[in-house]
């Protein structure tokens, strides 16, 4: 016999609802997306897929078909029926006694949500502050994982401080990302963010950011700086899904520029709009 607490229950364990032994809540055992919609239309969607489904083979999930994915995202857009919406999904390895070896047979496990995009005109308007904090995540930052205890972290410490986002800062210490977003400083007229490695997730933003920035006759440099490089730089600004490109105006509590977003900034928001048409 085996026996289980749920809350101050006492059940046996094989009448457990298979939630309570998804590895995902176990291991953080499984990877996840974040993807909008503007004005009725899924942002990049196969650009996400593709992630997703990058995300889903470095870790070994199998069992479940991108096209299937798809079909689900589509069907739950279409019966929210609301023109910018934000969805997330995510892919656990499945549920089974926890062990951390896992059966070849495990089935995973599905779950989404769909609900509207928040009201970023503020942020965008005004910019935002941001603080910098270690950066204690695992080694392979360009898988999608569940596992976002030290974003969590970081990101908590940041709110505290009265800070919008935290800017990760490695060993050595470079400014690898956001805890949640791209990051990019603008120097002398040229656009700069880390490059693409294992210590970086491929932001979809970032693509399409650096896209807008070609078109506007902005150099890109693949670098990363440190935070006194990044204190000192023209124009700061973060990415990120729901909400595209937020000016940053403040960095461990020093003012960018003149305090307030900044022209290249405004350019890139107006030129990113572009992609979204």
């Amino acid at each position: 016999m085996k026996l289980a607490m749920v809350g101050d229950q006492l059940v046996p364990q094989e009448t457990l609802d298979p939630i309570y032994t998804d590895r995902g809540l176990y291991f953080g055992d499984g990877v996840y997306e974040v993807l909008r919609s503007y004005n009725g239309k899924i942002f990049a969607l196969d650009e996400h897929l593709n992630r997703f489904a990058a995300s889903m083979a470095a870790i070994r999930i199998t069992g479940i078909d991108i096209g299937v994915i798809r079909e689900r995202v589509l069907r739950a857009f279409k019966a929210f029926a609301q023109p910018n919406a934000k969805i997330y999904f995510h892919v656990t390895r499945g549920s089974a006694p926890r062990n951390h070896t896992w059966a070849k047979d495990i089935q995973p496990n599905f779950f989404l949500t769909i609900s509207l995009v928040g009201d970023a005109a503020k942020e965008k308007a005004n910019g935002i502050a941001v603080c910098t904090h270690p950066d204690l995540r695992w080694k392979r930052c360009d898988i999608k994982s569940l596992n976002l205890l030290p974003n969590v972290l970081a990101r908590q410490e940041a709110a505290d401080k009265g800070c919008e986002e935290a800017i990760l800062v490695d060993d050595a210490g470079l400014i690898t990302e956001g805890a949640g977003s791209a990051f990019f400083a603008i120097i002398h007229d040229s656009l700069h963010t880390a490059p693409l490695g294992a210590n970086i997730l491929p932001s979809i933003t970032r693509h399409f950011i650096t896209k807008a920035a070609t078109n506007l006759g902005m150099t890109i440099t693949e670098k990363c700086l440190t935070p006194a490089e990044a204190a000192n730089a023209d124009e700061l600004f973060i990415a990120v899904t729901t909400k595209d490109v937020v000016p940053v105006v403040k960095f461990d509590g020093k003012p960018i520029g003149n305090g307030k977003p900044g022209r290249w900034v405004k350019a890139l928001m107006t030129e990113f709009q572009q992609f979204t048409v």
